[in-house]
């Protein structure tokens, strides 16, 4: 019996949510790191939720498996 698509559609949006801030934080913290001001350091954590692989988030959700490589 498959669960309910509430639950599995809140399981999604934790997943991706969680995806987000890790992608965010890691992306600022790096370019911080490389010396770039709090703007530029934004925007690189912009650029990485942009480019956020959500059909491999999503995978992982629906198969229990990682596949993201960019962890």
């Amino acid at each position: 019996m498959s669960e309910p698509a509430s639950s599995h559609d809140q399981r999604i949006a934790e997943a991706i949510r969680a995806a987000c801030i890790k992608t965010a934080q890691q992306s600022y913290e790096h370019a911080a790191a490389d010396g770039l001001c709090d703007e530029g350091a934004w925007e690189v954590a912009i650029d990485a939720l942009r480019s956020l692989d959500v059909a491999a988030i999503l995978h992982e959700v629906n198969t229990g498996k990682d596949m993201r490589v960019n962890e």
